[in-house]
């Protein structure tokens, strides 16, 4: 019985020797792999995820952002490239100061279900991050100025949702008016079959504004400027933030003044002083039937025009920003906050899921 149970377990201490070199053998190819696996699986799932530089300018007219031609305006500001629109964000308002994207009839093709993901963006310093808090109870919408409606992915979704996107919105005015308003720029390109250049934003004209939460400034309007570069038509909403469900139609030039934003820097003066009759409603804008014009706009003080080196900065800055999975660097003030929590977690669960499987081969 002795020699059986000393034969037993010289048996195991042999077995478990052998598991015991295959486990450490297996532990040490796994660290060598997985700095392998790591570096490469990262840079694949990053470049995979975000957009790309070009991809970014494209939401531009001819790859040129607004350009900020107030100094007061790039105080604490972050330019942030999204999947599907692109943003400059203001530490000061904790708000964007406008939203560009490129609308096409293939992207508007695709129907995403609407999913509710309100966040916070990280990319942006804590000291001039709009929190969820400062909205809550606040009687003001958080209303999306790229509307979720435009996505053409779930990424894009999902980014559509971050407050980054946001401005305090009448709720009238966000549900109904603004609301009608996204769904004719939508029409005028899937039913016309035309690309529509669009900047969104907020508008701050009172000498004395009000704050929810923790100092995120309330619009005192909302406007949305358009450019059609298939029929040359040009225009603006232009829309009080508040219940009133007013909505005026004005040139680009009005609200280059009124902003201090050089909105579109690829037109020329007479492009932004020729106003249309941009449709109200989906149900105006019908085939084959171009926006017609409206009147030309000799008053307004139309934004200065932006040199080809100033022009290059400001997308060098969008280059470096990378997308939504990415750091983004402030244009003045803060640091760069790294890769997003979402992103680094969804690649820690890969990589370690790879890994468990290497092992298990290793030990088989």
């Amino acid at each position: 019985m002795a020699k059986n149970k000393r034969s037993s377990g010289n048996a195991l201490a042999r077995l478990f020797n052998q598991n015991g070199v295959k486990m450490i053998l297996g532990l040490v190819a796994a660290g060598s792999f997985a700095f392998a696996f790591g570096q490469e699986k990262i840079q694949q799932l990053v470049a995979g995820a975000a957009p790309s530089n070009a991809a970014c300018l494209d939401q531009f007219y001819r790859e040129a952002p607004p350009y900020l031609m107030k100094d007061s305006l790039n105080k604490h500001s972050y330019p942030l490239c999204f999947n599907g629109f692109n943003v400059m964000y203001s530490g000061v308002s904790k708000t964007p100061l406008w939203v560009a994207e490129a609308l096409t009839p293939s992207r508007l093709s695709q129907k995403i279900p609407r999913e509710d993901s309100f966040h916070e963006e990280t990319r942006v310093n804590a000291e001039h991050r709009a929190l969820l808090s400062d909205y809550r109870a606040s009687g003001y919408d958080r209303g999306h100025m790229a509307p979720n409606a435009d996505m053409p992915n779930k990424e894009a979704q999902f980014d559509s949702f971050s407050l980054a996107n946001m401005v305090p919105q009448a709720p009238k005015n966000n549900q109904q008016v603004w609301r009608e308003l996204e769904e004719a720029t939508r029409a005028l390109a899937v039913k016309q079959k035309q690309d529509v250049y669009v900047v969104t934003g907020p508008v701050f004209a009172a000498k004395k504004l009000k704050t929810i939460g923790k100092g995120v400034i309330v619009p005192t309007a909302v406007f949305k400027a358009l450019y059609l570069p298939k029929t040359g038509a040009a225009g603006a909403y232009y829309a009080p933030n508040d219940n009133s469900q007013q909505v005026k139609i004005v040139s680009i030039c009005y609200l280059e003044e009124q902003l201090g934003i050089n909105l579109f820097p690829q037109l020329s003066e007479e492009q932004k002083r020729n106003t249309y009759h941009l449709p109200l409603k989906a149900t105006a804008v019908k085939a084959g039937q171009p926006v017609e014009y409206s009147n030309w706009d000799a008053e307004s003080q139309c934004a200065e025009e932006v040199s080809s080196s100033q022009l290059q900065e400001v997308q060098k800055q969008f280059k470096s920003a990378g997308g939504a999975s990415s750091a983004a660097a402030p244009a003045q003030g803060g640091s760069a906050s790294g890769m997003d929590a979402d992103a680094q977690n969804a690649i820690v669960k890969q990589l370690i899921e790879a890994l468990l499987q290497y092992i298990l081969q290793l030990l088989k």
